[in-house]
């Protein structure tokens, strides 16, 4: 892929695709009713969102759920570790 950082506005990319994935891409551009650029375009977007949210986001079973409530309700009594990990923090300001 190179990445045409000289033009203007808009970012160039050019992609080399071999003929199998690029038949794909041209049926696929026919299914969707638009032109290969704006699809692949789309599609990438697409996935970076899904990915750039996908760090920020837990997903838990309704169990699991539900333990993380009981724990932020009911918290333990702090272990030997967990004590020494308080005490390595910084002091607040």
């Amino acid at each position: 892929m190179v990445i045409d950082r000289d033009a203007g506005e808009y970012q160039r990319l050019e992609l080399s695709v071999d003929p199998e994935d690029y038949r794909a891409l041209q049926r696929a551009v026919v299914l969707a009713q638009t032109d290969l650029c704006r699809y692949v375009i789309q599609a990438a977007l697409d996935a970076a969102t899904s990915l750039i949210a996908t760090p920020g986001r837990l997903h838990l079973s309704e169990r699991d759920s539900i333990r993380v409530i009981e724990l932020l309700e009911n918290p333990p009594e702090p272990n030997e570790k967990m004590i020494e990990a308080a005490r390595a923090l910084p002091s607040a300001p």
